[in-house]
């Protein structure tokens, strides 16, 4: 007669079998959403160009007359088109990418979990997208008319096409983390992290921290200052009101 394995080492040998599939699960995932990156990387690198002077136009049309934007590196023609195509490809993937991810998690959470997941990942792309249109059609032309009439005369304005880049990544980076602010304290009152009651006295330290969050995030200047503290304080008051209306199971 053989003997029985013993009950740990057996739920040992399960546990070890669970964690390898999960792992593998999660291998696949990500290899998929890789190869979804670099499908659409390929497919809009051939109107990576247009994209860039898409992206330039906030500056372009505030460059005084004889000015343009140079390249004073030997391979930034090509890096910094390169790059924004990554970017673009990443941001149009991020649908799919989520459902990965969602599909990997999901089994794992309670009923009343998912039912705010779900919303709570669309609310927060689609806040990100309004961050960034936020940042391209209002911040980033006052900040250039700003900039490029208040340097001193003689001065001819020549902009690295690479540093603009960064910058202006930059500043859709932060305006659309700073547009997550609903979404953040939704999560925080649902995992009882805070109440709405301390939210609600501490309303004027969230006002001066979103200055302060504004001026380090920011160039110095005070227009794009208060254009990305005041929407913030504005969408801090949104979420209060969100949680306020809508009874959140912990």
């Amino acid at each position: 007669m053989t003997q029985k394995p013993p009950a740990d080492a057996a739920n040992r040998h399960a546990h070890s079998s669970s964690l390898t599939g999960h792992l593998l699960e999660l291998r696949s995932r990500l290899l998929k959403s890789a190869a979804l990156l670099a499908c659409l990387t390929v497919a809009l690198y051939p109107f990576a160009n247009s994209l860039y002077e898409f992206v330039a136009e906030p500056l372009r049309v505030w460059l005084p007359q004889g000015s343009t934007m140079v390249a004073t590196e030997v391979a930034s023609p090509f890096l910094a088109p390169f790059k924004l195509t990554l970017v673009t490809a990443f941001c149009v993937s991020i649908p799919f990418i989520l459902h990965q991810l969602w599909s990997f998690i999901s089994p794992g959470l309670y009923r009343h979990e998912r039912r705010l997941a779900i919303p709570v990942l669309l609310t927060s792309v689609l806040l990100f997208a309004a961050g960034v249109t936020f940042a391209y059609g209002v911040v980033l032309p006052l900040v250039f008319a700003f900039f490029t009439q208040t340097g001193p005369s003689g001065v001819a304005i020549m902009t690295d096409i690479n540093h603009y880049l960064d910058f202006v990544l930059k500043m859709f980076l932060a305006f659309g983390i700073a547009f997550e602010v609903p979404v953040a304290i939704i999560l925080m009152v649902a995992s009882g992290i805070v109440s709405v009651a301390t939210l609600k006295r501490g309303r004027p330290y969230v006002v001066v921290i979103c200055f302060v969050i504004g001026m380090l995030l920011t160039p110095p200047d005070v227009i794009s200052q208060l254009l990305l503290a005041i929407p913030m304080w504005l969408l801090f008051e949104l979420g209060l009101l969100c949680v306020r209306l809508w009874p959140l199971k912990r």
